[in-house]
């Protein structure tokens, strides 16, 4: 059983910046693609940004040019990066995984909430 450990949320102000991290259990995360999702009140979860086992990306259009994602696979742990954050991004931010050959994300962490001030 995989299991997903968020970590790094926090208040901000508008304008500045965090990185979250989302550490992994089991031996074959480097075959997964990772997606970090967030939900703000009301609202439905939305995929933010993704990173395949090859390393390509994907990014909400709302996030573009603002936040980045990686991964480290000798650490079993995918980041993201969030970069001139506004009061819009505030939302819980969900890492999820997804096996090799499946078509969903099957593994979800807890979630870290994020919360930027303006």
């Amino acid at each position: 059983q995989v299991q997903l450990v968020e970590s790094g949320g926090g208040l901000v102000q508008a304008g500045g910046s965090l990185r979250l991290s989302c550490a992994a259990s089991g031996r074959a995360f480097s075959t997964y693609t990772m997606g970090w999702f967030r939900q703000a009140p009301g609202k439905q979860r939305e995929l933010v940004a993704a990173i395949t086992s090859g390393d390509s990306t994907n990014y909400a259009d709302s996030v573009k040019g603002r936040f980045t994602i990686s991964r480290d696979n000798a650490k079993n742990t995918v980041y993201l990066q969030m970069n001139s954050l506004k009061s819009e991004d505030t939302a819980v931010y969900y890492c999820a995984l997804r096996p090799s050959g499946r078509a969903t994300y099957g593994y979800w962490g807890q979630g870290t909430q994020v919360t930027v001030s303006s």
